[in-house]
């Protein structure tokens, strides 16, 4: 799902070039949850999403920084409604302002 996305946005908006990694970093800290990250390195822009193995029919997400860590509370969408396109929007409204 999300290398459909980026693979969409690097076509549509070849400027933006979003870079994305997965972490699992909280489950070994003990969080039994998943991390993917989404960045733009031209403006330093990151979308978090976080997949909880004890509430797994909601995805959480946040619209942040790369240089800072994320203040106030997650998002949340149910995860039968996160898809590619939802991501290819996230990505396209969070990250092409600053670029275009």
């Amino acid at each position: 799902m999300a290398n459909a996305a980026h693979l969409r946005i690097q076509q549509d908006f070849a400027q933006i070039d979003p870079v994305i990694g997965i972490s699992r970093n909280m489950r070994k800290n003990g969080v039994p949850a998943d991390v993917m990250t989404i960045d733009c390195l031209k403006t330093s822009k990151r979308i978090i999403v976080i997949l909880h193995d004890q509430n797994p029919e909601q995805v959480l997400y946040k619209f942040a920084f790369k240089e800072q860590d994320p203040a106030g509370d997650f998002s949340q969408i149910a995860f039968a409604e996160f898809n590619q396109q939802v991501l290819y929007d996230w990505i396209k409204s969070y990250f092409s302002p600053a670029v275009n």
